[in-house]
């Protein structure tokens, strides 16, 4: 692997910003089987967790205790207030917690700059790939001495996002469904909102738009883009084997040791998951309130393409 970031150098983090259950797991461990790459998973975690993975294994275990003796200032934030007033999209339409984010914000940025450099010594890597999904904790990432922060922000078409959410209630309680509907909605507008805030503010050759489509349609390209715009010269991994690691959270794909990744070629009507091609029922709703963003994202740039 490449040489491990020391605390003279600044921690290269590549941050995947987004809505949830729009593929950022499956393009963390692909990038975390490049050489010099560690996937690290949902970073955002170790705090309400207080460094513990989700999952055992004497290896990952291991793992995340060395971290820890490595960052004792971290333990004074562990919970989950760090998240709530630093991390959350919805502490942007909180502005009675701001005096108290305000305090909290320096022990915070001085332990996750830490935790990265902690994380990148133990795994020997030159990138950490943080998969928090969180615009805000992208924000806060971008003003932490210590990290030079290279921002995905991925994106997918709403339908599929929001069927993967609505699976969680009851397809019998039509009113729920009808309401998590909207709110869901909402929440994607919100996401992308202060995603794109976050983006524009990143400098041009640290940042990248990624279409989830084009990423499953064409893995070899898309990765092959990130790793040249972020100034990697790792090959391209075995897209056919790849291991998940040792990520402290993240979906339930990391449940796997090694899982392969098939192309889906996304059509219309139709999206791809986990490599498969499966029917999605549309949402006047859904695709009406997210139009908007399909032509901002059309817009913005610089953008991995299928072509490569």
């Amino acid at each position: 692997m490449s040489a491990a970031a020391t605390p003279q150098q600044p921690v290269k983090v590549i941050y995947v910003m987004g809505s949830g259950h729009s593929g950022s797991t499956i393009l963390g461990v692909a990038l975390g089987n490049c050489q010099g790459v560690f996937f690290a998973g949902e970073m955002n975690r170790y705090l309400t967790r207080s460094g513990l993975p989700v999952l055992g294994g004497l290896e990952r275990t291991r793992f995340w205790a060395n971290v820890r003796e490595q960052v004792p200032q971290a333990e004074t934030l562990f919970g989950s207030g760090a998240h709530e007033l630093l991390e959350r999209s919805s502490a942007a339409l909180r502005p009675d917690r701001a005096r108290a984010a305000d305090a909290l914000r320096p022990r915070y940025r001085e332990a996750a700059a830490a935790l990265f450099s902690a994380v990148a010594a133990t795994a020997g890597a030159q990138y950490v790939v943080d998969t928090s999904h969180f615009p805000l904790r992208a924000r806060e990432l971008q003003q932490t001495p210590g990290v030079e922060l290279y921002v995905i922000f991925l994106v997918r078409d709403a339908e599929p996002v929001v069927r993967s959410i609505m699976r969680l209630v009851n397809r019998h309680d039509v009113a729920r469904r009808r309401v998590m509907t909207l709110r869901t909605s909402a929440d994607l507008w919100l996401t992308y909102a202060l995603s794109l805030r976050v983006f524009m503010g990143q400098p041009e050759q640290r940042r990248l738009l990624i279409r989830y489509e084009d990423f499953v349609a064409t893995p070899e390209a898309v990765l092959g883009q990130v790793l040249a715009h972020f100034g990697s010269q790792a090959a391209l991994p075995d897209l056919g084997a790849l291991h998940t690691g040792l990520a402290i959270h993240a979906n339930r794909l990391i449940e796997s040791d090694v899982v392969a990744m098939r192309r889906a070629p996304a059509t219309a009507g139709r999206t791809a998951a986990g490599g498969a091609t499966t029917a999605v029922r549309g949402s006047p709703v859904t695709a009406l309130v997210q139009r908007p963003w399909s032509a901002v994202f059309e817009r913005l740039s610089p953008a991995a393409s299928r072509g490569g």
